[in-house]
């Protein structure tokens, strides 16, 4: 029997072909850590990736990619993926990080056939996985519809799993259906999760004029209470949300260099092979 073009590639360089899980990972907040930790963020950065490296590759995920604190996985069964972030979230709640911050980290993992072709991965899989983790908050495992078929009832001991409703996801057309993992030992925060709620634009829109102040003198109008707190609203606005939503994820990052460059893909593959 003949060994298909894309088997051959995969053999070549090393990566999971045919049904593959995606995982992508980062640590949120992670920019309020480094300010409130400074030069000791080194070591919890160290910890973090030997914390997600143990427990992806372990049960045969292969790293794909690492930006920052953010991870690319790729599994050739999704049970295994889910087991290996439910490890890694229980193992990031677990440890006692510098002066009592909490790691939280954010994962979404979605399955599917994309194409392997001599560069590495090709297709929306890889996008679609990315998109997933960026809707997600810290502590949070979600996954697709396609991944949640896959596991079924093969959850891991402690773990259940719950729909979250239908989420938009970035450069994707049509709503995914979105499942979060409840992890015993790695509580997750309470989070957003409007059904059919997109993440937020790269261009926000600019807020509402607030409506002037009354002059000295002039009695205050009945809405004035109201009117102040959307000027409060519109000023919080300017200062915080809109810097945070042009702040490219380092997961997008990974997410666009593994589809527009996936020579780094096999590069990085190729000097681990070599060691």
């Amino acid at each position: 029997m003949r060994a298909s073009p894309a088997g051959i590639l995969a053999v070549m360089s090393g990566l999971p072909s045919g049904t593959v899980t995606f995982v992508f990972s980062d640590i949120e907040g992670s920019t309020t850590l480094l300010k409130a930790l400074g030069d000791r963020y080194g070591e919890v950065l160290s910890t973090h990736r030997r914390m997600m490296r143990e427990c992806f590759t372990a049960p045969g995920g292969v790293e794909i990619d690492t930006q920052g604190d953010a991870f690319f996985f790729a599994f050739p069964r999704a049970r295994d993926a889910v087991s290996a972030a439910v490890e890694a979230q229980r193992l990031h709640a677990e440890h006692a990080w510098p002066d009592g911050h909490a790691v939280r980290v954010r994962m979404g993992l979605h399955t599917g056939e994309p194409a392997l072709g001599s560069e590495g991965y090709l297709g929306i899989d890889v996008v679609r996985a990315a998109r997933l983790c960026t809707v997600g908050h810290g502590g949070q495992v979600l996954l697709s519809e396609t991944t949640r078929a896959l596991v079924g009832s093969s959850l891991p001991e402690g773990v259940s799993v719950h729909t979250l409703g239908e989420r938009l996801l970035k450069d994707i057309d049509e709503p995914e259906r979105v499942f979060e993992l409840d992890i015993e030992g790695a509580p997750t925060p309470e989070a957003d999760v409007t059904p059919g709620t997109p993440g937020p634009p790269p261009h926000p829109a600019r807020p509402p004029r607030p409506a002037p102040s009354p002059a000295a003198g002039d009695p205050l109008p009945s809405d004035f209470g109201a009117r102040l707190a959307e000027r409060i609203k519109a000023q919080v606005f300017r200062q915080v949300e809109e810097p945070l939503a042009r702040m490219f994820s380092e997961v997008d990052a990974l997410a666009d260099r593994a589809s527009e460059h996936p020579e780094t893909i096999t590069e990085k593959l190729d000097s681990e092979d070599g060691r």
